[in-house]
């Protein structure tokens, strides 16, 4: 794979840190996460990841990860500024600072904060929401009249986060591998988010294209009737998104063909191909897709639409999107064959990384002999997470 080969440190953390690294893992790369002795663990992004417990308080165990993050080409640091440098980890130890030699200029020391490292926010603390609202892409998302929804989150804690992170030190290999050093990777939720936000910031900016109105009068974001979500009978939805005239030819004409004969609410009002681009009469026609919808079960309008170029298709399921055969994986491509033929929901004990589960193994392939080890668990650096075959003289 990509990156076999290529070792892997990240600090347990938060959503986005565990993302990165996952994505690592998931193209081959060693990825060990350093986790706290005694500590428990929720994080469900650890595929492909070992972990090792290191009580970094004590200095064998700082001295311990600075040998680690030494010998690796990559270093994820999810905490706030300052935490590492605290520790006496940060970047200048092992890149240099330009007049004493680091213990390892080939690292991609890679960080990811919440806010701009500089500016008013900087030391506060905050979560995807506020790193969405400060982006300006949350005021641009539908919602009501009264105020936008965020999705979950998506879109600061992975995309702008997580992706860009990854991404960042991706590039940072392929300029290592030209150049011989490496570098700090800088990713912060508020920019990452501005980035992938790129397109509707710009058209908003500007004033033009499908989001360059007010918010909910757009083609993109709930204002126009042809791009959305609609109930059906059995409480089920239909995504509706069909932007371009040949499409909502194709859906109009089907969508009518498929109503009853005397289905009416508008009194004699019936949308064709011609209403698509009459603002005037987008109101009647949302109310006539809305009235429509209700008529049948999510997967009777499913099967009308299947197969066409209506872009319609059904809002499945968390559970449905996992058994459907034609679905995008949620696990790593390795396992696409496994789970194709086993779609039960998979059991959070397999998902889970126990901290400290791979301390011995790990250790070794560092190069940590057997004495040395027993040193180490003697002064208390495992903690009691040690885990694995001990050496018969522990």
């Amino acid at each position: 794979m990509a990156l076999t080969g290529i070792k892997v440190i990240e600090f347990a953390g938060l959503a986005p840190g565990p993302f990165a690294g996952m994505l690592l893992a998931d193209n081959g790369a060693s990825v060990t996460r350093i986790d706290r002795p005694y500590s428990t663990s929720s994080d469900v992004l650890c595929r492909g990841k070992r972990s090792i417990a290191i009580d970094s308080k004590l200095e064998s165990g700082r001295k311990l990860l600075e040998e680690l993050i030494s010998s690796a080409d990559v270093l994820i640091d999810p905490f706030r500024p300052g935490v590492l440098e605290r520790l006496g980890l940060g970047p200048e130890l092992f890149l240099g600072d330009g007049t004493k030699k680091g213990l390892n200029e080939k690292l991609i020391y890679a960080r990811i904060v919440g806010f701009p490292r500089t500016g008013e926010h900087k030391d506060m603390a905050g979560h995807d929401i506020n790193y969405l609202a400060l982006s300006g892409a949350l005021a641009m998302l539908p919602g009501t009249s009264e105020k936008p929804v965020f999705p979950l989150n998506i879109l600061a804690d992975f995309a702008g986060g997580g992706l860009m992170c990854a991404t960042g030190i991706l590039l940072a290999l392929i300029e290592r591998a030209r150049t011989g050093r490496g570098q700090v990777v800088n990713a912060d939720m508020v920019s990452g988010t501005r980035y992938i936000a790129s397109f509707p910031l710009i058209h908003s900016s500007i004033g033009s294209g499908m989001l360059g109105g007010p918010r909910g009068t757009n083609m993109l974001d709930g204002g126009s009737p042809f791009y959305g979500i609609y109930t059906c009978k059995d409480g089920g939805w239909m995504s509706v998104g069909c932007l371009e005239p040949q499409f909502f030819t194709v859906f109009i004409k089907k969508f009518n063909e498929n109503v009853s004969s005397d289905f009416d609410p508008l009194h004699g009002w019936r949308p064709d191909p011609s209403t698509q681009m009459k603002r005037e009469d987008w109101t009647r026609l949302a109310e006539y897709l809305r009235l429509g919808f209700l008529t049948r079960p999510r997967d009777d309008w499913a099967k009308v639409f299947h197969g066409t170029d209506a872009c319609t298709v059904p809002v499945l399921t968390p559970k449905e999107a996992a058994a459907h055969t034609s679905s995008i994986p949620a696990f790593h491509p390795a396992l696409t064959s496994h789970a194709k033929s086993d779609n039960r929901t998979p059991n959070l004990k397999n998902i889970i990384l126990k901290p400290g589960a791979h301390t011995r193994d790990v250790l070794a392939e560092f190069g940590l002999d057997d004495d040395r080890l027993h040193r180490l668990e003697k002064e208390g650096v495992f903690g009691n997470t040690n885990a694995g075959r001990r050496p018969s003289k522990l």
